[in-house]
């Protein structure tokens, strides 16, 4: 048995709680800001407890009444963003189990060439392959519409890495039953991996969610249309109102509602994406 020396735990906890509040205390300090109104923000010092104007401020935000500088509403950009994120999502997941399970269980030339290709590009920042992924949306016609802020960012290295080494560690002894039980490849997968795979699954959708959720760059090249603007970009327009004062507690009030859809994702499914991420290590 270990024996814990208290001062040990005493340092352990303390370092804990400094991290929490180092990351918390921004988010407070918006909460609270979103609560006042912008004439009392920017006084000195800021207020550090809760104002009166919480549900005019959130109201404004929500229903565009801020200093957006648009005539879209926020409800609307949130929708944009979860459309996004939930399509980047469910398409990554898709086309990366797939794409580990044809180099895991089938023999074809060059198979690990492919998969070597596919691990590659994780090497590659977003940066490299911007301008000629844009030419090609821009080419097929796709500015402005779901399918161009989507279909670029579904393929996943990192994703297919993973899955397939998850496939790995399944026991060829089950392949077998299933191949004497008369099932096909297809229902395998079905049948067998997408179910065992459901704790990666779920840790991968926590964090390709919030990738979606959080995109900036790629629809700042593809949006011109206000209808299609996403809830960070709008927020990024809250701050850019040219000579106007920038209203702080109706961005703040937005930067708070836009944080709720990936914490709510991710309480919701803090135990699938904890032991996903250990049953990722195995």
């Amino acid at each position: 048995m270990i024996d814990r020396n208290p001062w040990l735990n005493f340092i352990s906890h303390a370092v804990l709680v400094l991290g929490v509040a180092i990351v918390a205390f921004p988010l407070y300090l918006a909460l609270v800001a979103s609560t006042h109104t912008a004439d009392a923000i920017v006084q000195s010092p800021m207020p550090l407890l809760p104002g009166s104007h919480l549900w005019e401020n959130y109201q404004a935000a929500l229903f565009g009444s801020g200093k957006l500088g648009s005539n879209t509403n926020v409800v609307h950009m949130m929708w944009v963003s979860f459309v996004v994120a939930m399509v980047i999502t469910v398409g990554k997941i898709a086309i990366s189990l797939l794409s580990a399970f044809a180099i895991v269980y089938f023999r074809f030339p060059f198979k690990m060439l492919c998969f070597w290709a596919i691990f590659v590009t994780l090497m590659l920042p977003v940066e490299v392959r911007i301008l000629p992924t844009y030419k090609v949306v821009a080419d097929l016609g796709l500015l402005n519409s779901y399918a161009g802020l989507t279909l670029p960012l579904i393929a996943s290295a990192t994703a297919t890495f993973l899955f397939r080494q998850f496939f790995l560690t399944v026991p060829d002894e089950l392949v077998e039953a299933a191949r004497i039980d008369g099932a096909g490849p297809m229902r395998f997968f079905k049948d067998v991996l997408v179910p065992l795979s459901r704790t990666s699954i779920a840790a991968l959708f926590v964090i390709q969610f919030i990738y979606g959720w959080n995109q900036y760059l790629w629809p700042l090249l593809m949006t011109t249309s206000e209808d299609m603007y996403p809830v960070v970009i709008g927020i990024k327009r809250m701050l850019a109102g040219g000579e106007a004062a920038v209203d702080w507690n109706i961005v703040m009030a937005t930067a708070i509602v836009a944080m709720l859809p990936p914490t709510a994702v991710v309480i919701l499914m803090q135990k699938w994406f904890v032991k996903g991420l250990v049953d990722t290590e195995k």
